[in-house]
């Protein structure tokens, strides 16, 4: 089990990269539209896959909910903003750290 967990604060609009209890970074986001909200409970990650293509940016942090993941993207004036399909949208570079951190299995709480 992974000593890191992120915490999502849909709204905040923050990614919060914890160790253990130590909060060790905070980070801003895209959520989803009103019409496709970005889903609440507790997820892990499943997968990490660099440029994946489209409008995921340079690096997707697929989650345990199918379709849905943390991603860069191509579009950075869309970081703080209702956006996105569901998923949670960073800053490519952001999100390229954050994949460095983090390993596959690491609990990801989005709350609203």
């Amino acid at each position: 089990m992974s000593r890191y967990r992120i915490t999502v604060d849909l709204s905040e609009r923050k990614l919060y990269l914890y160790d253990g209890d130590v909060l060790k970074k905070t980070y801003p986001v895209g959520i989803g539209t009103l019409a496709a909200a970005t889903p609440t409970g507790r997820f892990t990650i499943v997968n990490k896959a660099p440029n994946p293509g489209g409008p995921y940016g340079s690096y997707w942090l697929g989650l345990s909910k199918p379709h849905y993941g943390i991603h860069g993207t191509n579009d950075p004036s869309s970081i703080g903003k209702r956006v996105s399909k569901g998923c949670v949208r960073m800053y490519n570079r952001e999100v390229e750290e954050l994949a460095r951190i983090v390993p596959i299995g690491t609990v990801v709480q989005i709350r609203p």
